[in-house]
């Protein structure tokens, strides 16, 4: 599937993200001159090609009073590691949840984990609660903290490509 200009335009309008709206589809529209339904439809459909890969809020966590955050990394036997994995995602302290190739012998840990609290002892309890979810399954875990706040943006396009 290819994009087609009003495709470019809708995507360069919202790179930094959706206003901050009751109607954020609606305010793109009037920028780009289209229908709010157009721009859903839009997006959509480049969704479902693979071309937009989601539409997510990316809250600053900071600013939420959620200043300890740690990537926890679990080696978890890859027959139980998807459906484990949604069950990890799906916890309210989590906030994004994947799974990866190992890298052997150096990195054994295939399902990731971001872990969100007010201090550090919050999260390694959270951490034990993802600890017993797995069980048997884990055989080996680690977390790493942030240390400090790194932007974070979606994809970019060249306003001249």
């Amino acid at each position: 599937m290819s994009i087609d200009q009003t495709d470019r335009r809708l995507l360069i309008a919202t790179e930094s993200g959706l206003p901050l709206s009751p109607t954020p589809y609606a305010e793109v529209a009037a920028w780009l001159d289209l229908d709010e339904a157009e721009v859903i439809s839009r997006l959509r459909r480049m969704q479902d090609s693979g071309i937009i890969r989601r539409i997510a809020i990316a809250p600053n966590h900071y600013a939420l009073g959620l200043v300890a955050n740690g990537m926890s990394v679990w080696d978890v036997i890859d027959t139980a590691a998807e459906t484990l994995g949604e069950q990890i995602g799906a916890l309210d302290f989590v906030s994004h949840c994947y799974l990866r190739p190992r890298s052997l012998p150096d990195w054994p840990y295939n399902l990731f984990a971001m872990i969100h609290g007010p201090d550090r002892e919050t999260v390694e309890t959270y951490r034990e609660e993802i600890k017993a979810l797995l069980g048997s399954a884990c055989r080996k875990n680690d977390i790493l903290y942030s240390k400090r706040i790194l932007k974070k943006t979606g994809m970019r396009l060249k306003k001249g490509a």
